[in-house]
């Protein structure tokens, strides 16, 4: 019998390199797979020799954004005029997988950036405000975050209670957002409020302007390498060039949201495969009743459905991707991806663990960090529930939210 020593040789080193039991690289082009490859690297060398210990300490890395603004994943289907990557969708996807197989929590800094902050400033905000912030959101100099949920409004956004009024040569802020990531870093965050004809905006509230706090949010068991707060606004004046000129009413954060869910579709494969992988070696590695655990039928039925899904879940947003980049992706697609992706993963992260055994609770492993992690991601941008019900609403017609 094998020493543990020799039993974890695969412990705390990132061995991956990928999976894809369908051929899906073949429907890539030579640009994603180099793309895929760059932000692979990246996180071998960035984020996977220090997650442990960030997540194990609640500790969020903030010398890392300038690090993704340089390797390109902050924004990368924003146009290059403005600082982005001006690629396709299936580009930003393949970005998002690769970084969540690092961490959901590093993913979630990049697509906060990306989808929440820099998108809405690119569709609806001005030229003026384009040139202005993307720029320094796209490389890091800035990072920011986007403010909708609220204490007493998760899934039912539309019934905020943050506003604004006019007050002639400013606008005047007060409310409050909760659970948002990137705050306490923040320089820069887009919050939507309403009016007072109760008609939802989208403003951009700036690091210093009086009346303005994002206290952190602590205590976490899940996403512990990426802070979250609170955006705490009392009666902060807003300039009136800072607000978002080009949409307005609830469909416009939502717009902002089928962005982020699109990215967490893919990036939720990223965790299932890193959680996979993992489990695939471990099996290998570890000796009980004289042989691999690997060799015995109840585990290759794990492995093999845990591989099943992954497949089906690649095939899902590579369709995605496809349909996302010719302007023809739905808000229900992108649900039924989101919601079916992210759970695949959670029963992978779990299934994966019962392989690690006792080992598999410990940060010597990625298992119970991915399944933790996942568990805000199966409740964030849309929970698990309210996805069913957008896929329900698209079926029947019916909305069953009220």
């Amino acid at each position: 019998m094998s020493s543990f020593q020799d039993q974890n040789t695969s412990a705390k080193q990132d061995l991956f390199e990928g999976v894809d039991f369908y051929g899906i690289d073949e429907l890539l082009t030579e640009e994603h797979l180099l793309i895929r490859q760059s932000i692979r690297d990246f996180v071998k060398k960035e984020i996977s020799p220090y997650i442990e210990d960030w997540s194990q300490n609640a500790h969020f890395p903030s010398e890392i954004v300038p690090k993704f603004g340089d390797v390109g994943a902050f924004g990368p289907q924003i146009p290059v005029e403005y600082g982005g990557g001006g690629l396709d969708y299936i580009s930003y996807g393949l970005i998002m997988q690769e970084i969540e197989r690092g961490d959901s929590g590093m993913r979630s800094t990049a697509s906060v950036q990306g989808s929440l902050v820099m998108y809405p400033i690119y569709a609806m905000g001005s030229e003026e405000q384009r040139k202005k912030y993307l720029p320094k959101l796209a490389s890091g100099e800035w990072l920011g975050c986007f403010g909708l949920t609220e204490p007493d409004h998760g899934s039912n956004p539309g019934g905020m209670q943050t506003h604004f009024k006019d007050n002639g040569d400013h606008y005047l802020l007060n409310g409050a957002k909760m659970w948002i990531s990137n705050a306490p870093d923040a320089d820069i965050a887009v919050v939507w409020a309403k009016d007072v004809n109760d008609r939802i905006h989208g403003l951009i509230v700036e690091r210093g302007m009086e009346g303005f706090s994002t206290p952190e949010t602590h205590h976490k068991w899940s996403l512990r390498a990426s802070c979250t707060g609170e955006l705490v606004f009392d009666n902060v004046k807003i300039p009136k060039e800072n607000l978002l000129p080009g949409k307005s009413g609830l469909s416009a954060p939502l717009m902002c949201l089928d962005s982020a869910r699109y990215g967490i579709a893919w990036g939720a494969i990223g965790a299932a495969m890193d959680c996979y992988e993992s489990a695939k070696r471990y099996s290998l590695e570890r000796i009980q009743f004289d042989k691999p655990i690997a060799s015995f039928q109840l585990v290759q039925k794990k492995l093999a459905e845990m591989l099943t899904e992954i497949t089906k879940a690649q095939l899902l947003v590579w369709r995605l991707g496809t349909l996302k980049t010719l302007g023809k992706a739905t808000s229900a697609q992108i649900s039924m991806a989101k919601r079916n992706n992210v759970d695949m993963a959670l029963n992978i992260a779990r299934e994966a663990r019962q392989i690690h055994g006792g080992m598999g609770i410990t940060g010597e492993y990625p298992i119970m960090r991915h399944m933790m992690n996942l568990e805000s991601v199966i409740t964030y941008e849309g929970t698990h529930d309210i996805h069913l019900l957008i896929l329900g609403n698209e079926i029947t017609g019916i909305p069953a939210f009220k």
